[in-house]
C-alpha cells in the first residue's frame, strides 16, 4: 500500500502519549536541583532526547552541577509514572489496521521501558519482535545520531532511501533525516507546543500530521511524490 519497504515508528510522543510525563517528572527534578524550568519549556527543548544527555546540555548552559543520583532518581519516578498513567496515542491502532507494509519501532527509551509501555497499552504484538532501543546499540548512538535507524534498516535489509519514519521530536527527524530516510511529523501527544510543526518541518520532516488516523494516507501520498511507487 505505502510504496515504502519499510515504516519506522519512534515510540514515545508517536505510539504512547509518554512524553508529557517524562517533562512533568524531569522539570520537578530540574527545578529542585536548582534549574527552574516548566513542563512546556522541558517538552519543547527536549524531547525525544535521553536524561543523561538532557542533564549533560543543561551542565553546559549553567553552573550548576547536577548530581549523578539524578539519572537512577528519575528512571525510577518515571517508570512508576508510566506503568500507571500512559496512554496510547488515539487513532494508532486505526493507522496500524491500515499499513500494508512492514514496520518497526526505533526509539532512545530502554528495551525494559519500551516493553512496558507497549504491553500496557496493547501494542507489543503490533511490532515484535522488532522493536528497537538506541540505548541496546551503545551510550553514545542514541538520537539525533542516525545508528538507531540505520540498524533497523539493515535488519530487514531495507535500502534507507526505502524507508519512511514518524517522528514527534526534532532530535528524532535530524537522525532520520542522516539516515537519509524520508520522515513524517506527528504532533498530536499531549506534549505538542504552538511552533511544534514549524519546527519538525525546519529539522528535515516532509509533512506534519496532527491525527494519526491520518497516518495511512500521508504515507501513500508521501510515497507517490517521492517517487517511491
Amino acid at each position: 500500500m505505502s510504496g515504502f519497504d519499510l515504516i519506522i515508528f519512534d515510540c514515545d510522543g508517536v505510539l504512547v502519549d509518554s512524553e508529557i510525563i517524562a517533562a512533568q517528572v524531569e522539570s520537578r527534578l530540574l527545578t529542585e536541583s536548582g534549574y527552574p524550568i516548566s513542563v512546556e519549556e522541558m517538552g519543547e527543548r527536549f524531547a525525544g532526547m535521553t536524561w543523561q544527555n538532557i542533564l549533560l546540555t543543561i551542565e553546559k548552559e549553567v553552573d550548576i552541577p547536577l548530581s549523578a543520583s539524578l539519572i537512577d532518581k528519575s528512571e525510577k519516578l518515571l517508570d512508576a509514572r508510566l506503568a500507571r498513567d500512559v496512554k496510547i496515542i488515539e487513532g494508532v491502532k486505526f493507522a496500524l489496521s491500515r499499513l500494508t507494509t512492514q514496520s518497526c519501532i526505533c526509539s532512545n527509551s530502554s528495551s525494559h521501558r519500551l516493553d512496558m509501555m507497549l504491553t500496557k497499552v496493547g501494542l507489543k504484538p503490533f511490532f515484535e519482535p522488532n522493536i528497537f532501543s538506541a540505548k541496546d546499540l551503545g551510550p553514545d548512538r542514541v538520537k539525533p545520531k542516525p545508528d538507531i535507524f540505520l540498524h533497523a534498516a539493515k535488519q530487514f535489509g531495507v535500502s534507507p532511501s526505502r524507508a519512511v519514519v514518524v517522528e514527534d521530536s526534532v532530535h528524532g527527524v535530524h537522525g532520520a533525516v542522516a539516515a537519509g530516510m524520508k520522515v513524517i511529523g506527528f504532533t498530536g501527544a499531549s506534549h505538542s507546543y504552538p511552533s511544534h510543526a514549524d519546527r519538525l518541518t525546519d529539522a528535515g520532516a516532509e509533512t506534519v500530521i496532527s491525527r494519526m488516523t491520518d497516518l495511512p494516507a500521508t504515507i501513500a501520498a508521501l510515497a507517490e511524490w517521492a517517487g517511491a511507487v
